[in-house]
């Protein structure tokens, strides 16, 4: 991924807390015919400073978990011993340069996009045990359904049907030891830019716009 300096987003708390709120990830993997891509929610579980990955003993920065159809090629045709990669995709909106003060001073402005994303790399591990996949998806469950005022919970299927469910899925665990973040955010315009745009993408129409105002905006109050 290009990734200038004052794009870079570094902090593991802030890369994590993208991969919460977007997790749904699309995998890009090795196989025999080529590159493939699926579309995959994960969750991460950091491991700061434990345990080594299987690829040259580079230390592990935490898992990914998640699972796919067993009618999925992905966990039989991928080659493990090369690096996968995760991309999750945050918030990202249309840049008009007449949101820029610049525009009235001098016309030296241009459109673009705003973005933020994480990139994972890292070794994929298959795992085919109902039990783990069991535990995975009730982890899954309870994180995604707690901001519903009646969560369903995976007991309350019948026990039969789960069980007939967990046949057909298989789990993958991204064992990750590199994480990119890459917040294009408007940090490479002057503070008068930053804000025209932070101010118009508030007033939009939709929730990635707010997103990326409070990005834009939150670049102001780090710097």
């Amino acid at each position: 991924m290009y990734l200038p300096s004052h794009f870079a987003e570094k902090r593991p708390e802030v890369l994590q807390a993208l991969m919460r709120a977007h997790p749904l990830a699309t995998i890009v993997a090795m196989t025999a015919d080529g590159l493939v891509a699926n579309h995959i929610p994960l969750m991460y579980f950091p491991e700061p400073g434990t345990g080594a990955s299987a690829a040259a003993g580079a230390p592990l920065l935490g898992r990914l978990q998640g699972h796919v159809a067993r009618a999925n090629p992905l966990w039989r045709e991928t080659d493990t011993s090369v690096e996968v990669l995760a991309i999750f995709q945050g918030p990202q909106a249309y840049i008009s340069p007449a949101w820029y003060p610049g525009k009235r001073e001098h016309g030296k402005v241009v459109p673009t996009w705003n973005y933020a994303v994480v990139h994972a790399r890292g070794t994929l591990r298959i795992i085919d045990d109902p039990a783990w996949v069991h535990g995975l998806v009730t982890r899954l469950t309870q994180e995604h359904e707690a901001p519903r005022p009646e969560p369903w919970a995976v007991t309350d299927a019948p026990a039969d049907y789960i069980a007939k469910t967990l046949q057909a899925i298989v789990g993958i665990e991204l064992q990750v030891t590199r994480l990119l973040g890459k917040w294009k955010t408007s940090g490479n315009q002057p503070a008068a830019n930053r804000q025209g745009a932070a101010q118009a993408l508030a007033a939009g129409s939709t929730e990635a716009q707010r997103e990326m105002a409070a990005l834009v905006a939150a670049h102001d109050r780090e710097s």
